[in-house]
């Protein structure tokens, strides 16, 4: 549904994108590697922060979102150091539920895609 405004916050529309540029630390990397990489934890983590903090700012002072779903690929390493950026699109909005396309990038190269739903609680 477009244009949805819920509990008097801010207007949520289907369209609109959210995106954080991220710099690759070694404590983003697995233990059990020699190259230090970004860990598929850690980019989900980045996955999850874009689309709460994108969010946010749309929602009413007591109100927040959590993570109920994802399905997303990890198909490239990304090396500390380097910069990846996250790019969510909210794509559904059904009551409560907010459904976002999620992909993250280093350059040209697609490093995750798939999809990614939060809830709102609270209010």
């Amino acid at each position: 549904m477009a244009g949805t405004s819920l509990n008097g916050m801010s207007e949520l529309h289907t369209g609109q994108l959210f995106s954080d540029s991220v710099e690759v630390t070694d404590e983003m990397s697995p233990p059990h590697l020699p190259n230090k990489v970004l860990s598929t934890p850690d980019m989900v983590r980045l996955i999850e922060g874009t689309c709460l903090f994108g969010v946010q700012d749309h929602l009413d002072s007591d109100q927040t979102t959590v993570g109920i779903h994802i399905c997303v690929s990890h198909s490239a390493a990304v090396a500390s150091g380097e910069e990846v950026l996250v790019a969510a699109e909210l794509t559904e909005i059904d009551r409560k539920r907010l459904v976002f396309n999620v992909k993250v990038t280093h350059g040209e190269t697609v490093i995750s895609e798939g999809t990614h739903q939060r809830f709102i609680v609270g209010g």
